[in-house]
């Protein structure tokens, strides 16, 4: 058998690719690669505004020519690093001699000794993955992440005042309604989203093991600390002293575990909204051109929430396995975080196909209330929670004698179907006061929904 063309192992680069492409221009080794040649460059740049070494601050065109070393990085860039790789055997040697060979031809070649000066490969990992990573959140993943809970909001507020029957435990329970119940996961989305939204991305500058002891030895009258966490921040990302050779990653691991949380949230949206589907609740609108099934032809699948549903498993998954990673390095330095952080994309692209599934099966739902209707009408028995309550207020009032109303309704109403003229039969017999009989006998399952309606109104 003949191998095939080169292929994308991983789906994410291939059947999913346009779904998740945006992440790629951060979370690839590409793009990673990018963002060391940025730190490499703001660095050089930021020794010679401090004059440092008999160096002069750069002109605005040299400055204009180094950025643009990480601005247009492109295929040529890529394939270079490739190369100087092959013979490096070390991915960030291969950038600095990037650097130093655009320095070259920049005619900069007297700074460049300043190139990488005094730094260990992770004080340029740390800055470069916390940019990356921050870029990849707040650019791509992030605004996907709103775009779901925006719809449910959306659907939340439609569905306000639409009554249905509860489940708890599968059974039927105290009815509510499906704004309100769609209300919840927006409340927890947005709750989770909070906190991604104030994740750290933290950087280390401080050398082999985090000491500064090679700044002081060329220049021990600056305040390198001071200086690295001006530069550091002036990437827009934040600053951790305390280290080892590594930055601890601990702002990952939180990061992570926080997507993973808010992933798990939205797996459990998938399941419902599968539930609701299968029981009628939602119907699910045709997409021209479209196959539900290959020999069933009426079939309209969920397969957005159980695509949505699969993903997330895996995203939590990796995710998982990221923050159990990260979390330890042995002594000052150990090279499991090297292999790991490259998944990071992996883990963020999964959880960006689930999220681009749940935003278009979102949209192609529709609410069946007729079937929402008729499941309250063939469940009169969940109005007994209101009955025995009633009575218990009447029995305080001093209005019954009842013993016991919890049994009473126990009796009537477990494992029974209970009809509205049943009901209304039981509540005229009872020892409670008029007006409690009246608005018992006035009380349908669609109308006992309580605060439902209104609790919608707290997502404004």
């Amino acid at each position: 058998m003949t191998s095939l063309p080169p292929q994308p192992l991983s789906p994410l680069d291939g059947r999913y690719r346009p779904a998740v492409a945006g992440l790629a221009d951060y979370l690839s080794e590409a793009g990673l690669n990018r963002a060391r040649v940025e730190v490499e460059v703001e660095w050089l740049i930021a020794l010679t505004d401090r004059s440092l070494f008999g160096t002069s601050p750069l002109s605005e065109s040299h400055r204009a020519q180094l950025r643009s070393l990480y601005r247009d990085f492109g295929q040529a860039e890529i394939d270079w690093l490739a190369a100087k790789e092959a013979v490096t055997r070390h991915d960030v040697k291969a950038v600095e001699y990037l650097v130093r060979d655009r320095l070259s031809t920049l005619g900069l070649d007297a700074i460049a000794e300043l190139t990488h000066f005094a730094c260990t490969s992770e004080d340029i990992n740390s800055a470069s993955y916390a940019l990356t990573v921050q870029r990849a959140v707040t650019e791509v993943w992030l605004p996907r992440f709103r775009g779901v809970i925006a719809r449910l909001r959306e659907l939340a507020q439609e569905h306000r005042d639409a009554p249905m029957l509860a489940r708890t435990h599968g059974q039927p329970a105290t009815p509510t309604t499906m704004g309100k119940e769609l209300g919840v996961f927006v409340w927890r989305l947005e709750r989770v989203e909070r906190q991604i939204s104030a994740s750290e991305y933290l950087a280390k500058f401080s050398g082999a093991t985090g000491t500064w002891s090679a700044h002081l030895a060329a220049a021990p009258e600056v305040d390198w600390p001071e200086l690295s966490r001006a530069f550091i921040e002036s990437l827009g990302i934040d600053f951790n002293v305390f280290t080892t050779q590594i930055e601890s990653h601990d702002w990952q691991v939180e990061l992570y575990d926080r997507i993973r949380h808010a992933g798990g949230i939205l797996h459990n949206l998938a399941t419902d909204i599968w539930t609701y589907i299968s029981l009628g609740y939602f119907s699910q609108i045709p997409v021209a051109g479209a196959t539900g099934s290959s020999t069933m032809p009426h079939k309209i699948n969920p397969i957005r929430f159980e695509n949505a549903e699969a993903n997330l498993e895996i995203a939590g998954g990796i995710l998982s396995t990221l923050a159990q990673t990260l979390v330890t390095s042995r002594l000052q330095r150990d090279l499991t975080d090297s292999t790991t952080q490259r998944n990071i994309g992996v883990g963020l692209g999964h959880s960006l196909l689930a999220l681009d599934n749940l935003t278009r099966g979102l949209g192609e739902i529709s609410l069946a209330q007729p079937v929402l209707d008729a499941d309250l009408d063939t469940n009169w028995e969940v109005l007994a929670e209101a009955i025995q309550t009633v009575i218990r207020a009447e029995i305080a009032a001093g209005r019954s004698q009842i013993t016991d109303p919890y049994a009473l309704l126990k009796d009537l109403t477990r494992g029974h179907r209970v009809g509205g003229t049943e009901l209304a039969e039981f509540v005229r017999a009872l020892d409670i006061g008029e007006d409690a009989k009246e608005r018992l006998i006035a009380l349908t399952p669609a109308g006992y929904v309580g605060l439902a309606s209104t609790l919608v109104d707290q997502l404004d």
